[in-house]
């Protein structure tokens, strides 16, 4: 059985869930460090075995150490599948299905906006109009085809919330689709199916797929193409997924009705970007409204990873070699700030409750004991 003999964290908790988070490991030594310390994060890594990240896995730990384990605590483990993570010996997990239920709901808000035609309906009000010419011939989600590319954690609990309206569900997966007995039309990449069936058929198409080299630009021009003219695309998984520019001449050209984007190629997407105005583009800034405890949910995945690697069990949410990305130089979760290339200095100056939260702390000691 491996022993835990010390952990090293860069994640950006407060009191209470620090405390909780430092006694999943009682019997090891726990040492926090500032995310944008690198130089102290290398160094404290050196004999550690376990370390857990706010961000992806840093550069800064692919050199010299004794790591066995890094949990980088977000979802989206794409930013950490290159070619010198996976040349080190060590397990890398994510946070996956931490936030899967408002991830549901957040594509279910996009699929509403479209439905009800939000930006119309506002424009009316406040200019004081009742009505909107067409209104007659507008149609909710009952009885409507939505297409869910990705069934993991996020997609498994969209289709739960969409066929409780009443919607029928085309899925597609690399593998498989076990249970959910009510998804009529299943495809899986490894039995050889295409997506074709879906593109062409479904009224919403939703992205909850992993960006990998495999899933970089699936959806281009030719998928564009096999779509139903007003067919209504919602990425809330990674930017890469969608070639940008094919969505821009797909939109103008009326080849598909409209989008709804959490995350795009280029984040932020810059003013004067021609999808800001865009009148069939809802757009959100890859930002989903928490779920109660997050962070909570965090410690219990860590917790039950921390269990099974001690037991020599599989862990959940590893990253895998299928999990290769290298297609671009995006990174996910905290990416930006955390390699931002900033020193010290200027990082300390920045507003981080502002960005990361309220922590409530300034000393580890506040939370650094066992109970």
């Amino acid at each position: 059985m491996p022993k835990i003999r010390k952990v090293v964290s860069t994640v950006w908790y407060n009191k209470e869930n620090y405390h909780a988070l430092r006694n999943v490991f009682p019997e090891a030594d726990f040492v926090y460090v500032n995310f944008y310390d690198k130089e102290k994060l290398a160094q404290e890594a050196r004999d550690a075995d376990v370390a857990i990240l706010l961000g992806d896995v840093d550069d800064c730990l692919l050199g010299q150490n004794t790591l066995k384990w890094v949990a980088c605590d977000h979802a989206g483990l794409n930013g950490s599948a290159r070619d010198e993570v996976f040349a080190k010996d060590f397990i890398v997990t994510g946070a996956a299905g931490r936030s899967a239920p408002v991830l549901a709901e957040h594509a279910v808000y996009f699929m509403l906006q479209h439905c009800y035609h939000t930006k119309e309906l506002l424009a009316a009000q406040a200019a004081g109009h009742w009505g909107v010419d067409g209104s007659n011939t507008w149609k909710g989600l009952y009885g409507r085809k939505a297409g869910i590319v990705g069934m993991g954690n996020n997609g498994r609990m969209l289709a739960e919330r969409l066929h409780a309206f009443g919607m029928d569900i085309y899925a597609f997966d690399k593998f498989p689709v076990r249970g959910m007995d009510y998804i009529r039309h299943r495809f899986a990449g490894s039995d050889g199916d295409s997506i074709d069936t879906l593109l062409a058929e479904c009224d919403f198409i939703i992205l909850t797929l992993a960006l990998t080299d495999e899933t970089y630009h699936m959806f281009d021009a030719e998928a564009f193409r096999k779509m139903k003219k007003d067919a209504f695309l919602i990425n809330i998984a990674r930017g890469g997924i969608v070639d940008t520019n094919a969505l821009l001449e797909a939109l103008r050209s009326g080849e598909i009705g409209g989008a709804g984007l959490d995350v795009l190629e280029e984040e932020p997407l810059p003013q004067g970007h021609p999808l800001w105005t865009m009148q069939q583009v809802y757009i959100t800034p890859h930002t989903t409204p928490q779920v109660p405890d997050r962070a909570k949910r965090s410690i219990e995945i860590i917790r039950e990873n921390k269990r099974r690697f001690e037991a020599g069990e599989p862990m959940l949410n590893v990253l895998k070699e299928s999990d290769r990305f290298g297609s671009s130089d995006q990174k996910s979760g905290f990416a930006k700030l955390t390699n931002s290339g900033l020193s010290k200095e200027q990082i300390e100056k920045l507003p981080l409750d502002k960005y990361l939260g309220e922590r409530g702390w300034s000393d580890p000691s506040e939370w650094n004991y066992v109970d």
